[in-house]
């Protein structure tokens, strides 16, 4: 089969490695035009791109793809099948029906739970207990098309953002390469997703960031993983942004946003119930450390206060 491919960050550059170790023939990669990034902010192509050019593979970056000009790469390359991971952009009809066997999307969640585009953070930050890859035809909903394969993967108590990521692009990358090869075998079934059980992971914002002490704790540390590696977590005492990184619920009561404790132990915050205990911070233009390095180098002690979000 040719496998054209649409793609941009490392959950999808590795899922193409393996679709390309499978000797599977990709005459395209689609992926988001190069951005900037890093402290210079000099235009960087996306993983997937970095991939597709390390294989000599042809790659197209339109903006968008809702004109017949932006979708004639795809429709030169005569493609079979188009394997979508994380692209970025909404493919409409016309980019739908080009491929004779259509599109199938490697999705970081069991769906129909977190439809959407930050799977994998709302599940932990909504405290799921599994996770895991749902292989789907496309159609023209978010992520609505019917069920192909599903694998399932556990949430661990210390699974971050970071690498409950890592866990998925690697079942996804094995799970894409046995659709594809059931795909041509005309083995696959597809099976509608059930109305019950809807739900949406929104992008995350950069206003989601702040912590709120006025929510229980526990939930705060499950967003603390959640966001980390990003967008990361924050809070803001004496007019000094700290990016909080890591932390638990801990059986402490005082005023929301007060620290209780602040020791090699970790940073206590009273929460709207129970309290936080930060084992991780960094402050502005430092590197994020462990709680007894962090105090060393910035003063935080019982009675100090973290500001409220505005409601």
């Amino acid at each position: 089969m040719r496998v054209a491919f649409a793609g941009t960050p490392d959950f999808a550059a590795e899922a193409l490695r393996a679709i390309l170790a499978a000797g599977y023939e990709v005459p395209l990669v689609l992926t988001q035009p190069d951005r900037p990034a890093g402290r210079g902010m000099q235009m960087q192509p996306s993983a997937v791109k970095r991939v597709a050019l390390e294989h000599g593979l042809p790659v197209d970056q339109p903006e968008k793809l809702r004109t017949p000009e932006q979708q004639a790469a795809l429709a030169a390359s005569v493609p079979d099948v188009l394997v979508v991971a994380a692209y970025g952009l909404l493919l409409p009809q016309a980019v739908l029906d080009q491929p004779r066997l259509g599109c199938i999307n490697i999705h970081a969640s069991l769906l129909p739970r977190w439809r959407g585009a930050a799977p994998i953070q709302r599940a932990i930050e909504a405290g799921d207990a599994e996770s895991g890859i749902t292989i789907m035809q496309m159609d023209i909903g978010l992520d609505t098309g019917a069920m192909l394969s599903k694998g399932s993967v556990n949430i661990l108590p210390d699974d971050t953002g970071g690498s409950l990521h890592d866990k998925l692009a690697t079942l996804g990358a094995d799970m894409i390469v046995d659709a594809l090869a059931r795909l041509r075998d005309g083995a696959l079934v597809p099976t509608p997703q059930p109305e019950a059980g809807v739900t949406y992971a929104s992008k995350i914002s950069k206003a989601e960031s702040a912590l709120d002490f006025r929510l229980p704790a526990h939930q705060l540390a499950n967003k603390l993983r959640a966001f980390d590696p990003f967008p990361g977590c924050s809070a803001t005492t004496a007019g000094t942004v700290l990016k909080l990184w890591a932390g638990e619920a801990v059986d402490f009561h005082g005023t929301p946003g007060e620290v209780l404790r602040a020791d090699g132990s970790g940073v206590v915050v009273a929460c709207g119930e129970a309290a936080l205990r930060l084992s991780a911070l960094q402050k502005p233009g430092g590197k994020r450390l462990p709680t007894a390095e962090f105090l060393r180098g910035f003063a935080l002690a019982p009675g100090a206060r973290f500001d409220l979000p505005v409601a």
